[in-house]
């Protein structure tokens, strides 16, 4: 493929996520890009996914881990290259290229040994495991769909990685919305969280226009909507509270305002960091949530912030994406 063809394919990839507004445009641009040179240092094995006091995370492209206790200070970068990771319980995730341009849902041991693997259409956009590491999740953008202005929009799938059954899109899920059943081609997912249970999830599902948190049943293979305006939700430690990014004055072209959903009341709480967060926030324990932004030359930081409204954003992981504690 030619440099001008790349680019080109490049500004059509952007161009569709900024239309379709319900992912980063700027991740999708990074996604796309050839894949870099691995970084000097470890190897896949060097890389635990073992719980312990570290922080997973993405160093240009590839898994890596730092202590808890100091997640600015050393770090080990692995070969295994990512766009997307998590893990939970040794169990982990990786959204991987698989060609230039196809990718791999790949599940892995604790060890970094891969033990599933499906290949996703589009670029991978999120990812999640179960508290159990029993179930794993993914949300991918895609191209295709004609009932889009932008012909683009998302895929999110499901694995249990005991029995192996896997929900290719949850687009096959029945919908309750207000008490109602709803049915229109338009429909589209993204950012699972797992409950303990490891049957019942929250995401994001939209229709109409409009984005709403629906909480699921896999074995029932059902949604019901709950709340509009919450995007990328994450299940606090004690399942209590969903971390989520708020649409600004309900209009994503606005920016994205990092809060929390107390599931009893639905009353929510807006997080210190005032900058918009495009992210799937990660609970780092019962009151902190990390998330990346990314800098005006695109690269990604971690950073940090209380999940009661308190303190202010701390810059937590230099250089690095897609956190999650490794519990």
């Amino acid at each position: 493929m030619t440099a001008m063809s790349t680019r080109a394919k490049l500004g059509v990839v952007v161009a569709s996520a900024v239309l379709l507004g319900t992912v980063a445009a700027g991740y999708a641009a990074t996604a796309a890009q050839a894949p870099r040179t691995p970084p000097p240092v470890g190897g896949e094995q060097a890389v635990s996914l073992a719980p312990g006091p570290r922080l997973l995370a993405i160093t240009d492209r590839h898994v890596s881990t730092v202590a808890a206790t100091d997640p600015a200070g050393p770090r080990t970068v692995g070969g295994l290259e990512c766009l997307r990771v998590y893990a939970a319980a040794g169990t982990g995730v990786c959204l991987k290229p698989e060609t230039a341009w196809s990718y791999q849902v790949v599940v892995l041991d604790a060890e970094l040994r891969q033990t599933r693997a499906v290949g996703v259409p589009g670029l991978p956009n999120r990812a999640r495991v179960s508290a159990s590491g029993r179930m794993v999740s993914w949300t991918t953008f895609v191209g295709g769909d004609s009932y889009t202005s932008s012909g683009f929009s998302t895929r999110t799938g499901i694995l249990d990685t005991v029995t192996g059954a896997t929900v290719a899109s949850l687009e096959d899920f029945a919908i309750t919305m207000d008490g109602r059943r709803h049915r229109n081609p338009d429909v589209n997912y993204w950012g699972v969280t797992f409950t303990a249970d490891d049957n019942r999830f929250y995401a994001t599902m939209s229709t109409g226009g409009r984005r709403y948190l629906v909480r699921g049943d896999v074995a029932a293979r059902t949604v019901e909507t709950l709340k509009e305006n919450v995007e990328c939700p994450s299940l606090s430690p004690d399942g209590t509270r969903l971390a989520f990014k708020e649409a600004i004055h309900a209009d994503p072209a606005k920016g994205w305002r990092l809060s929390v959903l107390d599931l009893s009341t639905m009353r929510v709480t807006a997080t210190a960091e005032t900058r918009s967060v495009d992210d799937q926030a990660a609970w780092l324990d019962s009151g902190q949530l990390a998330y990346t932004l990314r800098r005006d030359d695109g690269q990604p930081d971690v950073w940090s912030v209380p999940a009661d409204g308190s303190g202010t954003p701390a810059l937590t992981i230099p250089g690095a994406e897609s956190p999650s504690p490794l519990t």
